[in-house]
């Protein structure tokens, strides 16, 4: 009985414990909230390192992080702007919050190139495909 008992614990332990690991091309979300420079490139850093290691990457730029994808506040986000562009290049897909750009006076027009705003279908496209991992900053 004894016996039973530790095998069916190890079969459980090795059943949630392998559902954590990543795959090697599980995706990535990222929810970037911050405009904060060494949180925001510290993100966009990490993704750009897991894209390269064949993850796929969304960058979900939602509260303050919706300033960083504005055109005209590139001298202000000068070196996260040049990030985004080389992950996009590389394939990466960033969206931006609607409801924060309003809030915070981003409009759709100034968006830095490739960057795009959300919806639910493309960001829950995103954030619920299988195996996707996720992430904050």
């Amino acid at each position: 009985m004894l016996k039973k008992g530790l095998l069916f614990t190890c079969f459980i332990l090795l059943m949630v414990c392998s559902s954590a690991l990543a795959g090697k091309s599980d995706p990535l979300f990222i929810n970037l909230t911050s405009e904060d420079g060494h949180r925001s490139l510290m993100a966009l850093g990490f993704g750009k390192a897991q894209m390269e290691r064949g993850h796929s990457l969304t960058v979900w730029m939602n509260d303050k992080a919706v300033m960083m994808a504005s055109a005209k506040n590139k001298a202000q986000f000068r070196e996260q702007q040049e990030l985004i562009a080389e992950i996009i290049a590389k394939g990466a897909q960033v969206l931006v919050c609607p409801f924060c750009s309003k809030t915070f006076g981003v409009n759709e027009a100034d968006l830095i190139q490739g960057t795009r705003m959300g919806n639910p279908e493309t960001t829950g496209e995103a954030l619920f495909q299988d195996n996707t991992k996720t992430l904050s900053w």
